[in-house]
């Protein structure tokens, strides 16, 4: 399982499927789909 980050979507294209989260004190964070672990998101 990946590191788990909190932060706030500063950034998501959904046609390509990724995007980076704005974390508070800390270097923004690349996000893809795939590694997004929620009911009902895909």
């Amino acid at each position: 399982m990946a590191e788990r980050f909190i932060g706030t979507v500063k950034w998501f294209n959904p046609a390509k499927g990724y995007g980076f989260l704005g974390r508070e004190g800390a270097e923004d964070v690349f996000v893809h789909f795939s590694a997004i672990v929620m009911d009902g998101y895909r």
